[in-house]
């Protein structure tokens, strides 16, 4: 009976998944086409497109860039945003309401505002063109996401873990690194992996601060499809979607794989 009830709702479910997804999955036969403007169905079947990807310096080096300011950018925003989130969570203080809404401003705020205030703030400190530049407006972005995926971890985090490892005489810090660290580890990987990718797509910022030696994959493909629209868009974009697909799927097999490995002892 249960099982008869939610058959149509899965099957809403996977409807709306497949209307979802279905443009994502356009993009990877146009990527294989012979034709010299994006079209579908494509009339071809050659890789020509990725070699021109993977060799050609206007690709290369916006790829390069978005690895070097996404990386960067992931690591100073988990550096940040732990602290607050600890903050946040473990301690009542002055204004705590007032940083909360700071933090969580980013994400109600419109990026062409933000990227505005970007543009006209980081000129007068000489940082427009700049990967330092690139990589503090996107950590301010990604503080939000951060912080949000930490501070729901630490709600649930059990701390009588922390207060019996200070009864066996454990400092704060060794106990951070002993105790508290792995327990957070999985929400730490996921803040990173969301981080990165955060920085990774994002396009309206790169339009007003990047320059010419520091522009992102994001803002080429944007500057590809408003110019000529290039072919090898339809390549990038492919890869694009690959890397976060296998990014997601990764830790999803990997903890599959984990479940099914027998317990030591058991028969």
């Amino acid at each position: 009976m249960y099982s008869e009830k939610t058959f149509p709702i899965k099957l809403v479910a996977g409807l709306i998944a497949l209307f979802i997804a279905a443009p994502m999955f356009i993009v990877i036969p146009m990527s294989l086409s012979t034709a010299p403007a994006l079209e579908f169905p494509p009339p071809g079947d050659l890789p020509g497109y990725y070699q021109r990807f993977f060799t050609d310096r206007n690709w290369t080096l916006p790829l390069f860039n978005s690895i070097v300011i996404g990386l960067g950018t992931t690591v100073l925003t988990l550096a940040l945003a732990a602290p607050a989130a600890f903050a946040l969570v473990r301690h009542d203080f002055r204004g705590k309401a007032l940083l909360n809404l700071v933090l969580m401003m980013p994400l109600v705020v419109p990026h062409i505002v933000m990227a505005l205030a970007y543009y006209s703030y980081f000129g007068a400190l000489r940082l427009v063109q700049s990967y330092t530049g690139l990589i503090l407006a996107h950590t301010c972005l990604s503080m939000p996401v951060a912080i949000l995926i930490l501070t729901a971890a630490l709600k649930t985090f059990d701390r009588n873990l922390e207060r019996a490892a200070a009864n066996l005489g454990s400092r704060p810090l060794t106990t951070f690194r002993l105790v508290t660290l792995p327990v957070l580890k999985p929400a730490f990987l996921v803040a990173g992996l969301f981080v990165f990718i955060h920085s990774f797509d994002e396009t309206v910022i790169a339009l007003f601060i990047s320059g010419r030696d520091t522009t992102t994959l994001p803002r080429q493909m944007f500057n590809s499809f408003l110019m000529q629209a290039d072919p090898v868009l339809s390549a990038a974009s492919s890869v694009l979607f690959t890397a976060v697909l296998i990014a997601v799927a990764v830790p999803a097999v990997m903890r599959a794989m984990r479940r099914k490995r027998p317990m030591p002892g058991r028969a």
